[in-house]
């Protein structure tokens, strides 16, 4: 090994170092950081337990659901359960605190808002919303719930913001499902176009943004992208590769002499892509990551769509990527089948985004500027890959409305907390991340909540005993028989 490098690795593994000021005062700092949260919820749910089921959210628990948490943080079961279940408390002002302390902290004028739904499988019918329908977590169509979540990514780093459930529209019809799932009677079905453009509106004000960027799934709907454009947003949408394009940079064909003139002919975007010379081709890198630059290739053209009812839309950019077969096929079980298309070397990805005129010009978009919105999708599946894996965002057991928001609400917290500490603890150790600081702070946890002792096995194991003797009371009493007691045995 070279001078060079060997300096480089010593480097790297002295960024490694933990100080002890990163643990240092710990869960004080997380007991400062729950009191705006619990300060925004109404009189009636002050006295709830928010701050143990965050503790809980936060532990090194194999499964962050009620009951499990209730055990580890020695509460009675029921406490938590109603608390996170039926307790009628609105998740919505913690939402306003959190999208105020992200847009404090990350806010930047060209941060990137993004709409992305994620989906959470389910076995059974009986749970809010749920329905067979496309699930990007299986990538096929399955019993699940879907949720549709508000991002926020800026150069310092990336948290989800809000998020709406989902619901079909057999369940908004259907009143008997509502009420047993206590489904408010002012919820009403909306498509998903209509939920991110409802949380568009209610955020974008206090969010400082310059994009709003989504899936194939939002930009395939006219109606979405034309909503953007009238409230002045710049967007950056995936669009399904059947997409009907008009190349507006195309020679228009010889005109023959009557009529009107003819225009360039309309055609997919994949066979748009087919007849592209090499050399079109741009790369653009993006951005140092953990396995090397992160790059990408991609063209634009000035082209127009279809619209319902096979009218002409306005102009707008359209944005083609490609990248290694490799790397796409990663990516292709997250989306709807039509998201992308290959061939025998590259996946490729389609993309709208409107025109800009700029000093009487039209003005085309910078690819770097592009290619940065493009990568952010990535951000996003990151930050929910943050909240099932480190906060069991996915964990919950709950078949209420009251019960799923409020979870969600709880675990975006429990991940705001840990992206706050990772900052922090990277003045120190440079190298730490957030599964790192979580982990750190499970340990602290372990310290309160199960000192080990006879007195604190015995109450865990009498926990787990009372569960299983109330099933078995309640087996035989739905059978009309008296339970048999278990017999004491003499010690010998």
């Amino acid at each position: 090994m070279t001078p060079a490098w060997a300096q480089r690795r010593e480097a790297l593994l002295s960024d490694c170092l933990v100080s002890p000021d990163i643990f240092h005062q710990r869960l004080d700092r997380l007991g400062a950081f729950v009191v705006p949260y619990q300060q925004a919820l109404a009189s009636e749910a002050a006295h709830h337990p928010m701050h143990l089921y965050l503790q809980g959210l936060l532990s090194q628990l194999p499964r962050k659901n009620a009951e499990a948490i209730a055990a580890w943080v020695d509460v009675e079961r029921q406490v938590i359960q109603d608390f996170i279940g039926i307790a009628p408390w609105n998740h919505q002002p913690l939402v306003t605190v959190l999208v105020g302390e992200v847009a404090e902290q990350l806010g930047e004028p060209d941060g990137i808002i993004a709409f992305d739904p994620s989906s959470f499988p389910k076995r059974g019918t009986h749970s809010v919303g749920v329905k067979r329908q496309w699930c990007r977590h299986r990538g096929k169509v399955d019993n699940c719930q879907v949720g549709v979540y508000m991002g926020y990514v800026s150069h310092h780093d990336h948290a989800l913001l809000d998020f709406r459930l989902f619901l079909p529209q057999e369940w908004a019809q259907d009143e008997q499902r509502r009420q047993k799932c206590h489904v408010p009677p002012e919820v009403r079905y909306h498509t998903r176009q209509e939920q991110c453009l409802e949380m568009l509106d209610l955020w974008r004000a206090q969010v400082p943004h310059g994009w709003v960027t989504g899936d194939d799934e939002l930009g395939r709907h006219t109606r979405f992208r034309h909503a953007l454009r009238e409230r002045g947003e710049r967007y950056l949408l995936g669009v399904p590769c059947t997409t009907t394009i008009r190349d507006l940079e195309a020679p228009c064909p010889a005109y023959q002499g009557r009529g009107r003139p003819p225009k360039p002919p309309w055609q997919s975007v994949t066979a748009w892509r087919h007849a592209l010379a090499p050399e079109a081709w741009a790369h653009v890198t993006v951005r140092d990551g953990e396995k090397g630059p992160v790059s990408i290739e991609l063209v634009t053209r000035r082209v127009q769509t279809r619209l319902e009812r096979k009218r002409t839309g306005p102009d707008e950019w359209l944005v083609v990527t490609r990248c290694p077969l490799a790397d796409a096929g990663t990516l292709q079980g997250q989306t709807s089948p039509d998201a992308c298309d290959q061939d025998a070397h590259y996946g490729y990805r389609y993309y709208l985004t409107p025109t800009c005129v700029a000093h009487g010009a039209l003005k085309e978009p910078s690819l770097g500027e592009l290619a940065r919105v493009i990568k952010s999708g990535a951000c996003i599946e990151a930050s929910f890959k943050r909240g099932k894996g480190e906060a069991g965002m996915d964990e919950y057991q709950v078949r209420t409305w009251e019960g799923w928001h409020h979870h969600m609400a709880l675990t975006l917290i429990a991940v705001w907390f840990l992206v706050c500490e990772t900052h922090r603890g990277q003045q120190w150790t440079p190298a730490l991340t957030l599964p790192q600081v979580r982990y750190g702070l499970s340990v602290l946890l372990l310290e309160v909540f199960c000192t080990p002792g006879i007195d604190s096995i015995c109450r865990q194991v009498s926990r787990q005993l009372m569960r299983n003797e109330l099933a078995r009371f309640y087996h035989h009493r739905a059978r009309k028989c008296m339970p048999p007691r278990k017999l004491h045995r003499e010690i010998q």
